[in-house]
């Protein structure tokens, strides 16, 4: 018997070193030496080296001067912890008065009569960073006002910032909200 489990104890050894640390070290430096900032989670930091955040997950924005994310049902809001949709299924009773609510306020907020669907539905991990160009243009009069700045302005970064489809075909158009509300800071600097 000995003689049949020392060949798998040294297979189990052997794999465990090749599969469990030496191909995760292999990818992970073949990744860090091709896409370094990709590999360390896309995060986006400020003049002082600060992080800010990912350019990958969403952040809550809620000032006026800023474009505000789609909702998210990620535990109390893109906590990445707690990453999942509200699994809210579409004859809910407390899905339709939420969105109810959120639209009731785009539309005060906004004069809207239409609003984009993104406006008022999580994603499916709940930090989604992007929102439709339809969203963000219907932000753009209070990014402007909160800014006193030109609404053609506020709408010039916004349509530098969207993201055609993935090789023109994968997906739809979207807007980074973090990266978009950082050339908004960089363009028109927050008074201090």
């Amino acid at each position: 018997m000995l003689s049949q489990l020392r060949p798998a104890i040294v297979m189990i050894a052997l794999f465990t070193l090749l599969l469990g640390v030496a191909y995760p070290f292999a990818i992970t430096g073949v990744a860090q030496l091709a896409f370094p900032a990709q590999a360390d989670g896309s995060l986006i930091r400020n003049a002082q080296g600060q992080v800010l955040g990912s350019a990958l997950i969403g952040q809550p924005f809620a000032e006026a001067r800023y474009l505000h994310p789609r909702p998210s049902a990620a535990g109390d809001g893109y906590d990445a912890s707690a990453s999942s949709g509200s699994n809210l299924g579409p004859l809910n009773t407390d899905l339709a008065d939420r969105i109810k609510t959120d639209a009731g306020a785009i539309r005060a907020d906004t004069g809207a009569t239409v609003i984009p669907a993104d406006a008022v539905t999580t994603s499916a991990s709940g930090l989604d960073p992007h929102i439709s160009p339809a969203y963000a243009r219907l932000q753009a009069a209070r990014v402007a006002q909160a800014r006193g700045v030109d609404v053609s302005a506020v709408q010039q970064v916004i349509d530098g910032h969207t993201e055609g489809a993935l090789l023109g075909f994968i997906g739809q158009p979207r807007v980074n909200v973090l990266l978009t509300n950082r050339a908004l800071d960089a363009r028109f600097p927050p008074a201090t």
